[in-house]
């Protein structure tokens, strides 16, 4: 079974205290999981892709200006991958197996190319990490499972800003799309 790592939004806006829609101390407790996995996942020349949102300065027309505040911005610091997650993207950013991907939805597969890389490269099992577990992480993970992908959540390298919908994820993730949870 071929694997991929699918990192999702772990950046300055999601997860440092000053951030624009931060999940603060959660999210940074999560940083060395998120860190380690990657590098194991790097290091067995296994995909792993940076699925980070993106938005564009003053757009009106997107579905979630009306729900959160500014986040994620193009060109902006708070876009940079947070922590020691930014230099390890950074020292591998070159390798055919490291993939930036730019998302403009909270699934990692709406309007983009994921599920295309993944087919092409036989991969059947997708490996998720990063913020927010009950946004983002839930919305790629039920798609996953809607195509047909075995999907893995690594429990300590989730977060989010809201504790009972990180929980309520979690055991989603079980008992409703079959999901591997590693502790």
């Amino acid at each position: 079974m071929k694997r991929a790592l699918i990192n999702i939004d772990y950046t300055v806006d999601f997860v440092a205290d000053n951030g624009a829609l931060t999940c603060g101390k959660p999210g940074q407790e999560i940083e060395e999981h998120i860190v380690k996995l990657t590098n194991e996942f790097i290091d067995h020349q296994e995909f792993v892709v940076f699925a980070i949102d993106v938005h564009n300065q003053g757009d009106t027309f997107h579905p979630e200006t009306t729900l959160f505040p500014p986040h994620n911005i193009k060109d902006t610091e708070g876009r940079k991958l947070f922590g020691k997650l930014e230099q390890v993207y950074q020292q591998n950013n070159q390798k055919e197996h490291v993939y930036w991907m730019d998302k403009t939805r909270y699934s990692a597969f709406a309007g983009t190319d994921l599920e295309l890389k993944l087919r092409e490269r036989g991969i059947t099992e997708l490996h998720l990490v990063g913020v927010c577990t009950d946004i983002c992480v839930l919305h790629t993970a039920v798609d996953a499972y809607n195509k047909g992908f075995k999907v893995v959540v690594h429990e300590k390298a989730v977060a989010s800003f809201n504790e009972q919908g990180h929980k309520w994820a979690l055991t989603h993730f079980k008992t409703c799309l079959n999901a591997t949870i590693i502790e």
